[in-house]
């Protein structure tokens, strides 16, 4: 194949697709004359070699006629970095001869292209030519990009000094030339606040233009673009309401994964590889490892991950995707620096564990009460066959009675609003729909005068959740429902201030979900959005029904799930293994239908993604009629290694009925190999899942004798090829109607269950933060009582002068009063090392705040910081690093900033990172500060 026919046949079409006709010299110009001399080449410090021609293979031209790009092409048969410094040459040559910017360069074989920003990134490969705007977009933004040493941060957006150094991180390392980036921040510290401040910073540094903020699910794309639209009003976002056709003019674009990956897929939306300049990814621990992660691949951007995953669990799959040496993000800042922060970013909590009966010792004729014994047995059941463990509550029983004393005791335990009547906003979280449905059952039961208003089932696939007025959406800004129970959609990223009590009603075993989840409670009251039912928020509690924590703590790092194989690769390798079977037995009715379902699975591989794109050549051989012509052990062993993978590509189909088409091909395998166990059990399982078809659905009932049939020994012992394709083709398509069946075929009882056990546990970073609470809840009621008895308390809430002995006498009451009073105890829970007993009693009575030394230092720090938005990350650490030590020794002198601890940000301390006039403003703060 000549580099001509690879021009005319493939690299035409492709600059087609991108918006160029390579007829048209107006846009592009084939075989471009170049004028080259070897002083040209001296200059630009190339080797000087002798090209066939002095033309360029094509050159793109701007809007004002001048050079864009230069594309350099080589045959489909070689590799495409021959061409790479020639098209460098070419580049630099053009300019010397036009007296333009530098044209960004391109080198392609037809099937890879490669995309060289010259003295700015090293060449990357890409899918797709630019088209004119997009290569207009890039020369604008290279020419006027400013630096970002200098740019300012908006600090109403992200003002907090860890979202400036975040902020900063990134800046500082774009400069270093690099383009992808990870942040690490526990949820409800402002990951998407942050995202936003960096993205209007770099729109006016020049840096980029158009902004993709890709989630995973539909609920947080709206909570992502109500925060586009609050923080960068006038920056045209899509969607808006209800839009649902992709719209190209805009600068903010917020999408879920599936939405996006049709857009690239799609050729009536296809948007070009290099239309965005920067992608977010959020929450990217998840969903992007197989199918998703193709749209990262597809475009030519700037990325940036965020995760509230602690660092020390997140993926290795996550740190390679984002580029992260020895596993270290670009930023991290974790749930406990927030939670330790003076005054606290985020909220601590308190956990109370409980455990009933049922839940530990199984239900069982030794756990169930004899009174319900006999109603059992005035029934006609039999309480010997009643025999279940624990872990099988809601799996394979369901005890209404376990479910109704939660309800209970949340309900008795939970943090109440300021009426002390009603809990606060509430998340249940529960193992199954099925079982939300239950809890909402009994809430509605029990508290029958709320009419059904005070918990409500949230669930992804119910309609009535999403939009305004929907049910998050009430649950969000409306008094009612206080509880929403939950499966899953609830576990991550849903952002309500107000929750003050989350319930575990069902084990967790991954540790990143787990805090994910507790995440949902962090975040602290916005003092400007107060609402009526949570007026105030000082730590939220966890109901732990499930001794989640204590799993935790055996096994930090949850369980080790293997990664699974997505469905379309098992079924597609199953086929293969079903094709080297009918191979051996030499069997033309196994052989043909086999073959049509794997030439049937090739030819639907999505030609239009680049994971397809890529492996093309394998594809198309496979695709050739002479392939299967002749099957081989090597043409099988290169299905299952090479095409096999491919089908991780597949999305958008009936997965249930895919599901079903799986377990039939193994039982077919089973069956052509005589293995009678294996079989039994595939059998059984098939049975199940056809038992589970409504036959009250008109569509089912339409395949009513199949279904029973399917169900017969008779059936399966004379099961044939053929009735196995009918089951496939009758049954796969009603697999969508089962989903809620199941909940039919548990037991179901409602036995008394009682508490076996019922403890607080302090937890968080704080470790003794329920205690010290409690403690200063019994020290502002006593106080309050003693005021009507105590002339000098009397004295000092009228604000009257008191003698020195009336002061010593009311520090010795109060040390022998419950709960003993002193001075020293009274510093350490409101944390003051130098406030003495009267000035405790007036903060306890509301005559004066008492603010303490940290506090006072660290608004300073802060407000100096917000004040001063060029700092770079090392000088922002340097800062940190000065306000602990204020902290930590009450003063600062010139000598300690050049020694250590200081000389760990630089080796001659203060002297080292800051210039002389920077640095005697820090001191005269400091000096203030201490004063």
């Amino acid at each position: 194949m000549t580099e001509k026919y690879t021009r005319k046949e493939i690299i035409d079409s492709q600059l087609l697709k991108a918006g160029w006709n390579v007829h048209d010299r107006t846009q592009v110009i084939e075989e471009f004359l170049i004028s080259t001399s070897t002083e040209d080449l001296r200059i630009i410090n190339e080797p000087i070699i002798k090209y066939r021609s002095e033309f360029s293979d094509y050159v793109l031209l701007g809007k004002d006629g001048k050079p864009l790009a230069v594309i350099e092409a080589k045959k489909s048969i070689v590799d495409a970095a021959i061409g790479r410094e020639q098209a460098k040459q070419y580049c630099y040559n053009i300019q010397k001869q036009s007296g333009g910017e530098l044209p960004f360069c391109f080198y392609t074989n037809g099937h890879e292209i490669y995309f060289w920003d010259l003295d700015n990134y090293p060449p990357k490969r890409v899918y797709g030519f630019p088209t004119r705007d997009d290569l207009e977009r890039y020369a604008y933004l290279r020419r006027y990009r400013k630096n970002l040493s200098q740019e300012f941060i908006n600090t109403k957006i992200a003002g907090r000094e860890y979202q400036i150094r975040a902020i900063r991180s990134v800046m500082e390392s774009l400069e270093k030339k690099r383009s992808k980036f990870l942040l690490v921040m526990a949820t409800g510290t402002g990951k998407t606040r942050t995202v936003i401040a960096l993205i209007d910073a770099l729109m006016r540094g020049g840096w980029i233009e158009k902004a993709l903020f890709l989630v995973d699910r539909i609920a947080l794309q709206g909570q992502a673009l109500d925060d586009f639209k609050e923080h960068l009003p006038n920056e045209p976002r899509w969607p808006q309401y209800q839009e649902t056709t992709f719209a190209k003019d805009r600068r903010i674009y917020v999408s879920t994964y599936p939405t996006m990956l049709n857009v690239i897929r799609n050729e009536n939306t296809k948007i070009s590889p290099h239309f965005f300049d920067l992608i977010v990814v959020d929450e990217s621990h998840r969903s992007i490892y197989n199918t998703y992660q193709e749209i990262l691949q597809y475009f030519n951007t700037i990325t940036l991950g965020l995760t509230a995953t602690p660092t020390d669990v997140i993926d290795h799959n996550t740190f390679e995707i984002f580029d992260c040496e020895d596993g270290l993000p670009t930023f991290a800042y974790s749930y406990e620096e927030a939670v330790n922060h003076i005054p606290p970013y985020l909220c601590d909590f308190q956990v109370m564990k409980i455990k009933t009966k049922f839940q530990v010792e199984g239900i069982n004729k030794r756990t169930i009460s004899l009174e319900d014994q006999k109603k059992l047995i005035l029934e006609g059941k039999e309480v010997a066959e009643i025999n279940y463990e624990g872990t099988e509550l809601e799996k394979r029983v369901i005890n209404k009675g376990t479910n109704t004393l939660i309800v209970r005791e949340f309900m008795e335990e939970s943090i109440k609003d300021h009426n002390g009547v009603l809990p606060g906003k509430t998340i249940f979280f529960c193992i199954s729909k099925a079982h939300a449905r239950r809890i909402e059952e009994i809430f509605n039961s029990l508290y029958p005068e709320y009419t059904g208003e005070l918990a409500k089932v949230i669930v992804s696939d119910d309609p009535r959740v999403y939009g305004k007025g929907g049910l998050l959406d009430q649950f969000k800004n409306k008094d009612l429902p206080r509880i929403a129970i939950s499966v899953d959609m609830l576990d991550t990223g849903i952002d309500v201030r107000e929750i003050t009590n989350l319930v575990f009603a069902k084990p967790v075993y991954s540790y990143t979900k787990f805090w994910q989840m507790i995440g949902r409670g962090t975040r602290l009251l916005e003092p400007t959005k107060i609402k009526s039912w949570c007026t105030e928020k000082d730590s939220f509690l966890i109901l732990d029904c499930w001794d989640n924590f204590e799993y935790f703590k055996l096994n930090p790092k949850g369980k080790n799930l293997n990664s699974q194989i997505p469905l379309p690769v098992r079924l597609f390798g199953l086929y293969v293994d079903k094709l080297a079977i009918g191979l051996a037995l030499a069997d033309a009715e196994i052989l043909e239908p086999t073959l049509d379902k794997v030439k049937k699975a090739i030819a639907d591989l999505p030609l239009q993604s680049i994971v397809i794109r890529d492996a093309i050549t394998l594809v198309e051989q496979v695709k050739a009629v002479s392939f299967f012509k002749e099957l081989t052990s090597d043409k099988l062993h290169f299905l299952r290694e090479q095409i096999r993978p491919l089908f991780r590509t597949i999305s958008g189909v009936d997965f249930k009925a895919m599901r079903f088409e799986k377990d039939i091909v193994e039982i077919s395998i089973a069956h052509l190999q005589e293995d009678k166990k294996k079989f039994e059990a595939l059998k059984n399982a098939i049975i199940e899942e056809i038992s589970e078809l409504p036959l009250s659905v008109n569509t089912v009932a339409k395949h009513k004798d199949l279904i029973q049939q399917a169900q017969t020994d008779y059936y399966w012992n004379t099961i044939t090829e053929k009735k196995l394709s009918n089951l496939v083709e009758q049954l796969a398509p009603l697999m969508i109607y089962r989903e809620g069946t199941m909940r039919m075929l548990l037991a179901k009882y409602n036995f008394v269950d009682v508490l076996l056990e019922k403890e607080r546990v302090v937890f968080g970073p704080q470790q003794e933060a329920v205690s010290i609470e409690r403690y200063k809840e019994m020290v502002e009621e006593k106080i309050k009582i003693l005021l009507s008895n105590l002339p000098v308390l009397q004295k000092i809430k009228n604000n009257e002068p008191i003698s020195e002995i009336e002061i010593e006498e009311v520090t010795w009451l109060l040390s022998h009063e419950s709960p003993h009073i002193t001075v020293d105890l009274l510093r350490k829970v409101y944390n003051n090392r130098n406030a003495a007993l009267v000035q405790f009693i007036k903060h306890i009575l509301g005559i004066e705040i008492l603010e303490d030394f940290p506090t006072t230092i660290t608004k300073a720090f802060d407000t100096f910081i917000a004040n001063q938005s060029d700092l770079s990350v090392k000088q922002l650490d340097f800062l940190r690093l000065l306000q602990t030590f204020l902290i930590e020794k009450g003063s600062v002198e010139r000598k300690d900033l050049i020694s250590a601890p200081f000389t760990r940000i630089h080796p001659n301390g203060i002297r080292g990172v800051f210039d002389g006039k920077r640095m005697e403003e820090i001191l005269q703060f400091i000096n203030a500060l201490a004063a």
